[in-house]
């Protein structure tokens, strides 16, 4: 394209051999950069709607919920021990009284620091497989960027685009070659 005869016409202008005109833009190079296309792609849709995101979404989901059943059986022994403290507190000698409710402390604070462990654990793993798609989908929109010929594509909300023309959204074609992508692998 033009790129050289803007090099040279800064190079003009530094040295001095532009005589002056430094606005005089070569007409090639005024051209050049009105057909520069920009686009936008919607990560988040992205991550929303293709086929991996979806499938991320969802083994995160069932791994949420098998240590949810884990967290929630451990807190069914920990309300049986309070119950049958409750209960029987009365009854026992303070000894054994003593005995339960350390008993029962200690499960409290065991199940405190299993939640803990396993809320940890999730967002290292969603961040782990998000960081994994997020790479994938930056290799299909240099892609899809390079195909289309644009002479960039921003993303949607952390570039705080304010207005765009819904023909400058590619989020649609990423998402298309991004699942095209994900059959391929899988084959």
């Amino acid at each position: 394209m033009g790129r050289g005869r803007i090099v040279l016409a800064v190079v003009a202008l530094v040295t001095g051999l532009g005589a002056g005109a430094w606005w005089a833009v070569p007409e090639s190079a005024a051209q050049g950069a009105q057909a520069a296309r920009i686009a936008f792609v919607d990560v988040q849709r992205v991550l929303a709607r293709s086929a991996t995101g979806v499938a991320v979404r969802e083994q995160l989901e069932r791994e949420k919920a098998a240590m949810q059943k884990q967290v929630d059986g451990h807190r069914g022994e920990m309300e049986k021990l309070r119950e049958e403290l409750e209960k029987k507190g009365q009854l026992l000698s303070a000894d054994a009284r003593r005995e339960k409710q350390e008993t029962l402390e200690r499960k409290v604070r065991d199940v405190r620091r299993l939640v803990d462990d396993l809320q940890k654990e999730l967002q290292k793993k969603e961040q782990e497989l998000l960081a994994k798609v997020l790479n994938d989908v930056s290799g299909v929109v240099q892609k899809v960027g390079k195909e289309k010929g644009f002479f960039m594509i921003v993303e949607r909300r952390n570039a705080g685009v304010i207005y765009a023309a819904a023909e400058a959204d590619v989020t649609d074609e990423v998402i298309r070659a991004f699942d095209d992508e994900a059959r391929k692998g899988k084959k």
